[in-house]
């Protein structure tokens, strides 16, 4: 130990004393101690104006962390075999007299001397780490905080990760301190940026998903992304995508995307449909095909949904895929049954024109049925209204308060149209409702709500022009085929009933929206 007192105190004055290059290397006493290390030596001990001049560049990058003091230069010290065992040895006495477990330590280099070490335990309880989190991930005491700890919390903090963030997100990511910021890094956040993400949502995405740091840019995350437009995802749209659940970047295709985009295209639902479905809810990709989908779409046909509807249902509310699936539609059918007189076969059709349903609560269902029920309605035509509307239960009371009081005071009709033509709740009353009544009024024209409510602004002009009151048609329609078909479309002209492709996509993306 006093030699190596001895040799810290000479290189101690030869910092203080600099010596020019030229009386180093003629010197023949510093010659011949050199000759008798056999030891590779560091560049930076070889000249100690290059210690202090490395010392003084990485103090800038310093500076941008007040709060951190950097570690001594001991690390540059040239160590026996002897004092390195030694060394070791107290180092790992004092790891683990903090209840740090070194085992996995043993066959990573540890820093010169126990100072060093214990500046990296504190610069990492400084960011917030416990002890119980450097023993998840031992391995982080092996990086030096100044080649590779600051390098990368400085390009995290740069690129949108708030340097209060930093602590949780190297807990959840710790292997991201031995990344380098030039080679790992910067390509994957090009990567994202190559993707439309945006600048502002790069910190955002990296919180929620870390392990994207770790992938390589020709593996995983270009193959998916290749493949979700291969089927009809825009690219545009996939930086949103990405920012809203940038897990699927890290899913294989061939065992988790394609088998279940296979799977959604055997239900009936057409590719355009599920891109369009996948845009807007990338989520559904972190589905599981087999512990989750493949059960809710048995679910749902056990509990009397047909199986021509089930692409219908999907389209419309993705996220019944996902859902605790079983437990729900029981608790709804016995409610529905109980409170509604619904038996469990009409309870089906309910589910198929509105599936969410399923997750609506049930004092929310509650309330507009009780709005019927007051208005002296019977409770098997209020069990008719929902079965033929169902959107009836998600609508707010105050909203159906004024459309009835104007159904009932200014237009005057019987309870029983209503009954009829339930959706007359869910048209606006200040936008479609009032300006067509009065235009009604106005021509002394007196229809069922169905023909003057469920049309477009334009047919509704077409119909008021018209010598005759034409038949009521049906609603649009759900086709397999992916198209929505019109029922009654005899009475359209012929330009009307030509679709191109654009106008196909329009369609496509009502169907998704319902």
């Amino acid at each position: 130990m006093s030699f190596s007192l001895l040799r810290r105190r000479k290189f101690l004055s030869l910092c203080t004393y600099p010596i020019s290059p030229q009386t180093f290397y003629t010197n023949p006493a510093l010659i011949s101690k050199t000759q008798q290390n056999p030891c590779p030596q560091n560049p930076l001990t070889q000249n100690p104006l290059r210690v202090l001049q490395f010392y003084a560049l990485f103090s800038t990058q310093a500076s941008k962390f007040h709060e951190y003091e950097m570690p001594s230069v001991t690390w540059g010290v040239v160590q026996g075999k002897k004092e390195k065992l030694v060394n070791r040895v107290i180092i790992c006495d004092y790891l683990k007299g903090l209840g740090i477990i070194p085992d996995e330590l043993e066959s990573l280099e540890l820093p010169s001397t126990v100072e060093v070490m214990k500046e990296r335990v504190e610069f990492l309880q400084r960011m917030g780490l416990t002890i119980d989190d450097i023993n998840e991930y031992p391995l982080m005491l092996g990086c030096s905080v100044r080649k590779n700890i600051i390098p990368v919390l400085g390009y995290l903090e740069k690129i949108g990760i708030s340097r209060s963030k930093l602590g949780e997100f190297v807990k959840s990511y710790p292997q991201v301190l031995h990344a380098s910021v030039v080679v790992e890094l910067q390509p994957v956040i090009k990567f994202l940026r190559g993707l439309d993400v945006d600048k502002l949502d790069i910190g955002y995405v990296l919180q929620k998903y870390p392990e994207l740091l770790g992938f390589k840019l020709e593996g995983t995350m270009s193959t998916s992304v290749a493949y979700l437009v291969s089927i009809g995802v825009s690219p545009r749209d996939i930086g949103p995508m990405v920012t809203q659940y940038p897990y699927f970047l890290g899913m294989r295709v061939g065992t988790m995307i394609k088998p279940l985009v296979d799977y959604l295209v055997s239900l009936g639902l057409p590719k355009k449909i599920v891109a369009r479905m996948l845009e807007k809810r990338p989520y559904v990709l972190g589905y599981d095909l087999q512990e989750t989908v493949k059960p809710n779409v048995d679910c749902l046909i056990s509990f009397g949904i047909r199986r021509e509807e089930l692409a219908s249902i999907v389209a419309q509310y993705p996220q019944i895929l996902g859902l605790p699936l079983k437990a729900k539609l029981s608790s709804q059918q016995y409610f529905f049954n109980l409170k509604l007189k619904i038996d469990p076969e009409r309870f089906a059709r309910v589910i198929e024109k509105m599936p969410q349903i399923v997750s609506l609560n049930q004092n929310v269902i509650m309330k507009p049925v009780q709005f019927l029920l007051e208005r002296a309605i019977p409770s098997e035509d209020v069990a008719t209204m929902v079965i033929k509307c169902p959107q009836l239960l998600a609508l707010r009371v105050p909203l159906m308060k004024n459309s009835y009081y104007f159904f009932k005071s200014e237009m005057g009709r019987p309870l029983k149209e209503l009954v009829e033509f339930p959706e007359y709740f869910t048209y606006s009353l200040e936008s479609r409702i009032k300006p067509r009544y009065e235009m009604l009024k106005s021509k002394g024209i007196r229809s069922s709500l169905n023909w003057f409510l469920n049309c477009s602004d334009k047919r509704f002009e077409e119909r008021l022009e018209g010598d005759y009151i034409e038949s009521e048609s049906l609603g649009p329609s759900f086709c397999m085929g992916g198209k929505l078909e019109l029922p009654g479309c005899e009475i359209l002209s012929d330009e009307e009933d030509k679709f191109d492709d654009d106008e196909d996509e329009v369609l496509f993306r009502r169907t998704v929206s319902l």
